[in-house]
Order: C-alpha cells, then structure tokens, then sequence
C-alpha cells in the first residue's frame, strides 16, 4: 500500500495543475473521487488528437493529453448546478480528507462548497484551491493559463535564442510547466498541511496561484536579478552561470555538454585536444568562462567538431566529463536507462484493454507504490462511489438519476 493509503482526496480540478497534483496523489495511494461535469467531463478529455483507440481500433471520446494527468482516479458525474448534485459534493467533502478545486475565485461558493461552508462540518479538511493569480490583489479575479503565465511570469524572458540571432524572440517552454510546477507545490502544500494536521487535528485553507508559482520556481534566475539589478536575458541551450554548459555540434549530431567545475573542464579540454583553452588564465576559472563565453564557446565548438556525437559520449564519460545526447521522446523512452527503471508501463482499460503510463519518479523502500487504476472514463465509478461512500440506495441513486442531479452519464 503506498503512503497515503486511507486518505481521501475530492477532486473538483480540470485541465493540468489540479489533475497533475490529484494524479501524484493517487499515486502514492490516496482514494482520490474525481467530481465531473455530466456529458463533457474534464475539457482535457477533448484535446486530441491524438486519441486512445478502443481494441477495434476506434477512437474513443478520450484524448492523450486527459490520459496523462488522471490515473489512479474515479470518476463520478454530479451536476453541481442542481442543488441534489451539489448536495452530493458537499457530503463528499464531509468525509475527506483533502479537497482540490482549480474554479474561478469564489466561483464554489455558489454551490456550498467553498472552504468557509465546509470547514464547520469539516475541521479537518484540507482545502486547496488553485487560481491564476490567488485569492486577492488587483489580478485574483482574472483566469489563469499556462502560457500566458509563463510570458507574465518571466519564465519565457530566458527561454530561447538572444534577441538579434537567427530564431531569437521569447519562447515558452514545451510542456505546460507553470500548470505542472502548481501542481507539485499543491502536492507539496497538502502534504504539509497533512503532517500539520497531526498535531492540531485542524485542518486549513491553501491558496496557491500560478504566477506566484511561476515567478517561485526561477531560482536561480531570480537571484540573478535580485543580486545584480540586471534581467538576466535568453541564452538559448546555455546556462547564465556556468560554461561551457550548452548543446554543440559535433560531426553527425549534437550534444549537451554540462562542464560543472574547473576539474571538470581542465579533463575535457585534454580529451578534445585543447589543453592550452584551459591554461589560458581567461578560461582557467568558471567565472573567466563566463565572463569570455563568446571566445570559448569557440574554440569547444571547433574541437567538437571533429568527431561524431556518439564517439564524444564515449570518450567524455571515460573521464568523467557530463555530456549527452539530444534525444527525441522516443529516442528518450528508448534509452537503455530509461527501459530499464521500467518509466513506461501499461494498465488496464475498459475499453483499450491496455493504456500506455509514465511512471512517477519517486521509488519508497516500504510503502511501494501500486498503479492500481487506468484514468477513468467519464462518470465509470458514480455508482460505486455513491453507494460506498454516501450508503446510496438503488431506489435512491434512481430518483437522482431522474431528477438530474447526476446528468445523463453516471453509472
């Protein structure tokens, strides 16, 4: 049983930030009840192509982007516009131990599901709530997403090519990391407030903003800022601090090379055949390297040159200088490492028979993680969780079938 066995999570989030956290969460064996609109469910389960195909070959109604932030799960329709359907939320909310929700500030209150309605009947619940921009201030009531937020907060100021370079200009990054990095400090957040709870036997509110994520998250590039007064500016694959720790050419391909200290780098210039790059007082510290990276990125580039990407990997790892490949996904997914901590694996699915999953990166000793479901279809466990959780009759889940209260989907 994973660590959090026994918890329980109502998950009222949608799209990533919310979904990423509720999935960890599952994931280290919370109970986690996913609370979906009836007929449309999570937008996520719509952001294809490309979709999961049903054993026939089909595409289901479910996209990759929904299956990659929902195992674990179950799901359950309400309406939470019918007063029946909030009820049920509510009496959800009554026994759990944690509550997640990504709606528009106060946009729960409406249904009796804000944390000031929940917390009398619920002292211990931990309630965290997700916006864009935090409960309060002159932004709280705007929403939030992704790639505005990575432009607002900073983030694409140092991601991409140098203004006045081929292909220079702002460039946000791959994946929706201000979403994912949310959702880690959610999990981050819950988790303390859990551990706190322990002592006080109360539960608390937990007010998590994107941008505030954002801005938190760029470490080093803050100080950067704070300690020098000074934007730090975009460097493409190259690091503002340290060098040479950047992506190069080599005869066939390219290579990232991380040089962390000057040991480091003294073994890489004999390697490639320049020994006097390193010996020239200009190059022979970090901060020199720093201060004439334009010169010496150079001289590395002309040495890399002379031999093919899977020959330096070889010859630089021998000497213990950091270096890889530029893999694609799939070439990442391949890579011996990779298969061999298993970071894919399959589940079983009602409809696909088996869902390809990315494992999570944390391995416990004791408490050792079990993948137990497949992300949910819409409204798969309404039934089941109505029933364990709430004592639910049939007769009683019928007239909330017929009144609306649970849409059209629930099972």
């Amino acid at each position: 049983m994973g660590p959090l066995n026994g918890i329980r999570v109502l998950d009222l989030t949608r799209v990533l930030a919310g979904p990423w956290a509720t999935q960890l969460l599952a994931d280290y064996g919370a109970d986690v009840v996913k609370v979906e609109a009836p007929g449309q469910g999570d937008d996520t389960r719509q952001w294809g192509p490309p979709w999961l195909t049903d054993t026939q070959g089909q595409a289901t109604s479910d996209s990759a982007y929904y299956l990659s932030a929902n195992r674990g799960k179950r799901s359950v329709t309400l309406d939470l516009a019918h007063p029946g359907g909030a009820a049920l939320a509510r009496d959800l909310a009554r026994d759990s131990d944690v509550l997640i929700e990504n709606f528009k500030v106060g946009g729960l209150k409406r249904y009796g599901l804000s944390y000031d309605d929940l917390a009398p009947v619920n002292p211990r619940l931990v309630y965290c709530s997700i916006t864009g921009f935090g409960q309060d201030g002159p932004d709280a009531a705007r929403p939030g997403y992704d790639a505005m937020i990575q432009g607002m907060g900073g983030l694409m100021s140092v991601t991409g090519l140098p203004d006045g370079t081929p292909g220079g200009g702002p460039v946000k990054v791959g994946v929706a990391v201000a979403d994912l990095m949310a959702g880690m400090y959610a999990v981050s957040a819950i988790l303390a407030a859990l551990f706190e709870r322990t002592a006080s036997g109360r539960g608390q509110f937990i007010d998590l903003a994107l941008l505030d994520t954002q801005i938190g998250w760029l470490a080093n590039q803050n100080l950067n800022y704070l300690l020098s007064g000074k934007s730090p500016g975009r460097h493409g694959s190259a690091h503002p601090n340290i060098a040479p720790y950047q992506s190069f050419s080599t005869a066939d391909g390219f290579i990232m090379l991380a040089v962390g200290n000057d040991r480091q780098f003294a073994a890489f210039c004999r390697e490639a055949g320049i020994s006097d790059v390193s010996s020239n007082p200009e190059f022979a510290t970090n901060a020199a390297r720093v201060a004439h990276r334009s010169a010496l990125v150079e001289r590395v580039q002309a040495a890399l040159k002379a031999a093919t990407t899977q020959q330096w990997l070889t010859r630089l790892a021998a000497v213990g200088v950091p270096c890889g490949p530029i893999n694609d996904i799939a070439q990442a997914f391949a890579e011996p490492q990779v298969v061999h901590r298993q970071m894919r694996f399959e589940l079983p699915h009602p409809k696909a028979g088996l869902v390809p999953q990315v494992r999570q990166p944390a391995r416990f000793s004791r408490s050792a993680i079990e993948y137990r479901r497949a992300p949910p279809l819409l409204g798969e466990h309404t039934t089941e969780v109505l029933r364990e959780r709430l004592g639910l009759t049939e007769a009683e889940l019928a007239r909330l079938r017929d009144s609306g209260a649970l849409g059209k989907v629930g099972s």
